[in-house]
C-alpha cells in the first residue's frame, strides 16, 4: 500500500500538496497524520466531496504500507504514528518539501526538496514539465496552499517560481474567489482574548543591534491557529522579528516570524526542538516551562542574532562594464557619461581586469585612444565573494591599496565595492543595512530618524500620513525599498506645504503601484516608457511613483536616455542639490533621511546649486528652474552655479532645446503666485532677450504686473464660478511692448498651442483696439452703448480682458470692463427658438438676426420683460400681426 501523508496540524499547503501527490501516485491513499488547522477543517466541512478523498488513520493498517510519500514535512517526529513505519526495513520513502532544514531518520529513496515559498510550487513545476492537467477543484486546493504559505505571494520568502506556479494553477482553473474566502478568518473569542494577552506582554529585546519582539501568554486550554495570531501581531506592530510562546495546558507552543536575514527563526527555534525557515518557524515544548524558555531565549538569541557584515551588504550592483577589446576612446566616453572612476574589464562573463579614469586619461594624453583597453588595464587585482567578511575587505582596500574590488559569485560578476563605499560603512557605524552618505551636520533641520518621523507626523495631514504608511507597508511586503523624494521632502524640512508626493521605488515602480492600487481603493495610470505611474485616489489626490533610474545625455539639450539604478543614482540625476533628499518609508527604516549631496547644507545656506558642472549643458531648461526655485523659496543661486548658468547661455546651449520645453518652463514660472521677481531675474540674466531681442522689461511693464495682480484679485472676489488662468494674464503683461509680428514670432519660436497663439495675437490685438476705441469715443463722440461693449468684449478670453484692465489707466475703459464682467456678459434673452416659431416665423438664418437684435436691445435697456421681446419681434418681423399676450 502507498500512503500520502503530511505533518500533524496540517495547513493548506499540506492539503494542496497531498492532492498534488495523488496525481503522481494515483493508487496511494491520502491520510492526515494528525489534526488539521481550523481553516482546513472548515474548508473540508464546506466541501464534503473533497473530504471524502481522505482516509482516517484508524482505517489504515500501518503494516501494509510499502511506500510512504511525505509532503511538506521531512522530520520523523512530525508525522505522528507514521514515524514507526520509517523504522521498518525495506520501506520506500519519497519526500516533497520546501523546508531547507530537513533531518530524516532514514535515507529517502526519492527526495525533492527546494527552498521555495510552498511545497505546492514544487508539484506545480513537476506537472508543467510532465504535461499533467488538473481539475478546477485540484488547482484551487493547490492554490490555497500556495497563497497561504506565501502570504498571497507577498512574504519575502516568495520566489519567482511561486509566481510561475500561481500562474499555472490559475490557467488550470484555480478559483481565486474561493481561495480568498477560505483564507480570510475571523478570530474566535478565545483567539481574541489570547491576542490581547500577547499584546499586553510584548517586549522588545535589542540583540546585537537588532530589535526582536517577544510575546508570551499562559492559558489552560488549547487555542488553535497560533500562527495566525503571530502574523496579526507582527503586522499590527510592524515587527521585523517576533517570537511568540504560549503555554497551553502542559505544553508550550512556539511561533517565530522574521523579515530580516539577521534573525533566522528556523535556527533559533531548532534549539528548542522546532524548525522551519529563516522567516517562519514553529515548535512545541513538552519538557520545559514557559519561564524556562523565556530565560533561555535571550542566550539563544545572542548566539544566533549576529549581523555579520559581508561584502554583499556594501556592494554596488548597478555596475557598468566594458569588454576587453573596446578602445580607450570608448572607455573614456563611458567614464564621462556616467561620471565614474573605474570599470571592470570583461572577457565574456569573467572579470579580467580593472581600468581607471587616471589610466584612461594618461593613455589619451599619449594619443593611444584607439588601442584596446586590455593593453592598459590592471590585471593584478583581487576579487571577493558576496560572503567575504568586511574585515578581509578592509585589509584588501587599505593595506592592499586596491581602490576598486569586484564581487563575484560562482565566477559571475554581481557588483563591486569602492574605497569610498568601505569608508562610508565604517563612518556610519554599520548601524543598518543601508549606509547613508549624509554628513553629520547636526543642523536644526536634523538628521536623526526620530526628528524626521516627528516632522512627518506633525506637518502632514492625516490622509498623507496614512498613504505614506501604506506605501511603506506594501514595499515591505514586496521586499522593495521605497522613498519619498524631491520637493516634497525639501518643503517638509522647510515647513512649506507641498502636496505633490513623489515616490521612488528601487525596483519595478509600475508593478509596485499596481499592487498598491489592488490593495487600496485607488486607480493607476502608467507610463511604461519611463517606468512611472500615478496613483489616483477617490478624492482625486495623486501620488507619482517612479522606478529608481539614472539618465545620461547623448548631446547637450537632448532628452535623456534612462536606465534603472539604485536610489543614489536616481537622486544624482536631479536638477539641484536641494531636490536630492529622500526619506525611507520601509518598516524599521521609516523616517531615515538620505542626503548624498549636501542638500541640508544648501537648505541652511538658502542656496540653489547644481550637482555637477555640466548640469546646464546637459539640460539647459534647468536655467529656468533655477530661477523659479530661487524666487519661490527666497533663496539665491550660488555664485559658481550662476557662472555655469551664464556660461551655458553664452555658448548657446539654450538654442539646442526645443521651443516647447522652454515654453513649459515659462508656464511654470508664470504659474507662481507672483511671477514678477522671476521675470526680473530673467531680465538680469539676459534670458528675456534670448526669448526675443525686443523683449525688454521697462518700468511700465513692472507697473503692469502689479496692476494685473490687482485685476486678478478683483476678479476672484466676484465669485463668478468661471476659472481664470492667472499665468496667462501675467504672460500677456510680459508681451505688452511687443508688436503683433514680434508676438507671432515668439509664439512660433516657443511652439505655443494654437488656441494660446490666438489669445496672444488675435485676441490681444482686439483688446487693444477695443480699449483704444472706448477712449476715443469718450473723447470725441458719445460713449459706447452697452451692446457695443458686449460685442467688443464677448469674443475675448477672460484673461485677455483682465490684461486689458491692467494695461489701461483710463477710468472709462476700466468702468466698461467692470460693467461687462459684473452685468453685461450675464444678460440673456427670455425668448427661445420655440417662442419665435409659435409666432409663425419659420426656422432659418433669420433666427440668428432676431436674437442678436433682442440681446442688443436688452443690453441697451430698450427691452426689459418677455412681453417686450414678443412685441419687438412682432413689430419688426410680423408687421401685420399682433401678439396674443
Amino acid at each position: 500500500m502507498d500512503v500520502i501523508t503530511t505533518h500533524i496540524n496540517a495547513d493548506f499547503d499540506c492539503l494542496g500538496s497531498m492532492i498534488a501527490a495523488k496525481k503522481l501516485y494515483p493508487q496511494a491513499e491520502m491520510v492526515f497524520a494528525g489534526a488539521q488547522e481550523r481553516s482546513v477543517r472548515e474548508y473540508l466541512l464546506k466541501n464534503p466531496e473533497q473530504a471524502a478523498l481522505f482516509k482516517r488513520i484508524r482505517d489504515i493498517d500501518l503494516a501494509d504500507i510499502r511506500r510512504l510519500i511525505l509532503v511538506d514535512v521531512c522530520q520523523a517526529e512530525r508525522i505522528g504514528p507514521f514515524a514507526e513505519v520509517l523504522e521498518r526495513p525495506g520501506i520506500e520513502v519519497h519526500v516533497y518539501d520546501h523546508h531547507p532544514l530537513c533531518q530524516l531518520s532514514v535515507k529517502p529513496s526519492l527526495e525533492k526538496i527546494e527552498e521555495v515559498g510552498s511545497t505546492v510550487t514544487i508539484f506545480a513545476h513537476l506537472f508543467q514539465e510532465q504535461g499533467i492537467e488538473l481539475s478546477s477543484a485540484e488547482a484551487t486546493m493547490m492554490l490555497l496552499g500556495l497563497y497561504e504559505d506565501t502570504g498571497k505571494l507577498l512574504f519575502n520568502s516568495t520566489t519567482s517560481s511561486d509566481y510561475q506556479a500561481a500562474a499555472y494553477l490559475l490557467e488550470q482553473g484555480g478559483d481565486l474567489n474561493l481561495v480568498s474566502d477560505s483564507l480570510i478568518q475571523e478570530l474566535t473569542a478565545k483567539q481574541v482574548a489570547l491576542l490581547h494577552q500577547l499584546i499586553e506582554s510584548r517586549s522588545i529585546l535589542n540583540v546585537n543591534g537588532i530589535d526582536i519582539a517577544v510575546a508570551h501568554a499562559s492559558i489552560d486550554h488549547y487555542v488553535g491557529d497560533l500562527a495566525v495570531l503571530a502574523h496579526k501581531l507582527k503586522d499590527m506592530e510592524s515587527h521585523n522579528a517576533l517570537i511568540v510562546a504560549v503555554r497551553m495546558g502542559d505544553r508550550v507552543f512556539l511561533v517565530g516570524r522574521s523579515r530580516v536575514p539577521e534573525v533566522h527563526v528556523g535556527q533559533i527555534l531548532s534549539e528548542f526542538g522546532g524548525g522551519g525557515h529563516s522567516f517562519a518557524a514553529s515548535g512545541v515544548l513538552r519538557d520545559m516551562t514557559l519561564v524556562q524558555f523565556l530565560d533561555r531565549l535571550t542566550e539563544v538569541l545572542q548566539r544566533h542574532v549576529n549581523p555579520h557584515w559581508e561584502a554583499r551588504h556594501l556592494l554596488f550592483t548597478a555596475l557598468k562594464t566594458v569588454p576587453k577589446d573596446v578602445t580607450i576612446k570608448d572607455v573614456r566616453e563611458l567614464l564621462t557619461r556616467y561620471n565614474i572612476n573605474a570599470l571592470p574589464v570583461m572577457d565574456g562573463e569573467r572579470v579580467v581586469g580593472i581600468i581607471s579614469r587616471q589610466v584612461v586619461e594618461k593613455a589619451a594624453y599619449h594619443l593611444l585612444e584607439d588601442l584596446p583597453v586590455s593593453e592598459f588595464m590592471n590585471s593584478d587585482f583581487v576579487a571577493v565573494q558576496p560572503g567575504t567578511p568586511v574585515e578581509e575587505l578592509q585589509e584588501l582596500i587599505v593595506s592592499g591599496n586596491q581602490r576598486f574590488v569586484p564581487v563575484v559569485d560562482e565566477g559571475k560578476l554581481v557588483g563591486a565595492i569602492t574605497r569610498t563605499d568601505l569608508l562610508r560603512h565604517m563612518v556610519s557605524g554599520a548601524v543598518s543595512r543601508r549606509m547613508s552618505d549624509a554628513p553629520a551636520l547636526g543642523s536644526s533641520l536634523g538628521l536623526k530618524k526620530r526628528y524626521v518621523v516627528r516632522l512627518l507626523r506633525t506637518r502632514l495631514e492625516q490622509r498623507i500620513q496614512d498613504i505614506l504608511d501604506r506605501l511603506g507597508q506594501v514595499a515591505q511586503d514586496l521586499g522593495l525599498d521605497v522613498f519619498a523624494v524631491g520637493g516634497f521632502v525639501r518643503d517638509l524640512l522647510l515647513n512649506k506645504q507641498n502636496l505633490d508626493v513623489d515616490i521612488v521605488v528601487e525596483g519595478d515602480g509600475i508593478a509596485f503601484a499596481a499592487e498598491f492600487a489592488r490593495r487600496f481603493d485607488c486607480r493607476i495610470r502608467t507610463h511604461r516608457k519611463f517606468g512611472t505611474a500615478v496613483l489616483i485616489f477617490p478624492d482625486q489626490f495623486k501620488v507619482d511613483v517612479a522606478s529608481a533610474r539614472t539618465e545620461y545625455y547623448l548631446e547637450p539639450g537632448a532628452l535623456p536616455t534612462v536606465e534603472h539604478a539604485p536610489i543614489k543614482l536616481d537622486l544624482y540625476r536631479r536638477d539641484f542639490t536641494i531636490n536630492t533628499l529622500a526619506i525611507a518609508l520601509n518598516g524599521s527604516h521609516f523616517g531615515e533621511l538620505y542626503d548624498f549631496f549636501g542638500a541640508q547644507r544648501d537648505l541652511q545656506e538658502k542656496a540653489i546649486r547644481v550637482l555637477h558642472n555640466l548640469s546646464f549643458v546637459e539640460d539647459p531648461t534647468r536655467v529656468f528652474r533655477a530661477i523659479r526655485f530661487e524666487q519661490r523659496l527666497g533663496f539665491r543661486i550660488g555664485v559658481h552655479t550662476e557662472q555655469l548658468l551664464r556660461s551655458a547661455m553664452r555658448m548657446g546651449f539654450l538654442d539646442k532645446i526645443g521651443g516647447h520645453r522652454v515654453w513649459n518652463e515659462l508656464v511654470l514660472i508664470f504659474k507662481e503666485a507672483n511671477p514678477l521677481p522671476a521675470v526680473l531675474r530673467m531680465a538680469d540674466l539676459d534670458l528675456l532677450e534670448y526669448l526675443h531681442p525686443d523683449l525688454l522689461l521697462e518700468k511700465r511693464a513692472k507697473k503692469l504686473f502689479a496692476n494685473a495682480r490687482q485685476a486678478i484679485d478683483w476678479y476672484r472676489l466676484l465669485f463668478t464660478g468661471e476659472p481664470c488662468r492667472h499665468w496667462l494674464v501675467y504672460f500677456l503683461c510680459l508681451l505688452t511692448d511687443l508688436d503683433d509680428q514680434a508676438v507671432a514670432s515668439l509664439c512660433q519660436r516657443l511652439v505655443v498651442a494654437p488656441r494660446l497663439q490666438q489669445i496672444f495675437t488675435v485676441e490681444r490685438e482686439a483688446a487693444h483696439r477695443a480699449t483704444n476705441l472706448i477712449f476715443w469715443r469718450r473723447m470725441h463722440t458719445a460713449p459706447p452703448r452697452p451692446s457695443e461693449i458686449y460685442d467688443w468684449f464677448q469674443p475675448l478670453a477672460t484673461e485677455v480682458l483682465l490684461y486689458a484692465m491692467a494695461r489701461s489707466n483710463n477710468e472709462q475703459v476700466q468702468r466698461c470692463l467692470s460693467s461687462y464682467f459684473t452685468h453685461l456678459r450675464s444678460v440673456q434673452c427670455e425668448l427661445v427658438g420655440s417662442d419665435i416659431k409659435q409666432l409663425g416665423i419659420a426656422p432659418g438664418p433669420i433666427y440668428k438676426e432676431i436674437f442678436q437684435r433682442l440681446l442688443a436691445a436688452r443690453l441697451d435697456g430698450e427691452l426689459v420683460t418677455r412681453q417686450d421681446e414678443l412685441d419687438f419681434v412682432s413689430q419688426h418681423y410680423l408687421p401685420n400681426k399682433h401678439t396674443n399676450e
